[in-house]
């Protein structure tokens, strides 16, 4: 009886966390922002590409990531975390803090938050 309170106490610790956690993907250099990004987005931005671990709610966002840096599930032929092969692979995404997604700019577009049909292998 104890092991399945712990079981379902734990599980719904990881659901919190994973709605309001902490952002651990890392950007790369060559992303940018927008003309005409909130401040919000701006300061970001700047915490997450200066290396600070940006608390809060985050997005899933598409074609930002080099290859072998995503999260997780790199589109058909991928499993999870580091499996994309091309970058800025359309169907490979990279967490970010919530509300960037949409203003990131990559040397081969923007960033979105579903999939691409760009730089797909």
């Amino acid at each position: 009886m104890k092991q399945t309170s712990l079981t379902k106490m734990l599980l719904a610790g990881i659901a919190i966390a994973s709605i309001t956690g902490v952002v651990h993907a890392a950007p790369n250099s060559q992303l940018t922002l927008a003309e005409g990004a909130p401040e919000s987005a701006r300061q970001d931005f700047k915490k997450w590409t200066a290396g600070e671990r940006v608390i809060g709610r985050r997005d899933k966002c598409y074609g930002i990531a080099l290859a072998g840096q995503n999260d997780c599930r790199a589109g058909a032929g991928t499993s999870c975390e580091g499996s994309s092969t091309i970058d800025f692979q359309g169907n490979a995404w990279t967490f970010t803090p919530r509300g960037l997604c949409e203003h990131l700019i990559t040397p081969h577009g923007p960033g979105a938050k579903t999939e691409l049909a760009r730089n797909n292998p």
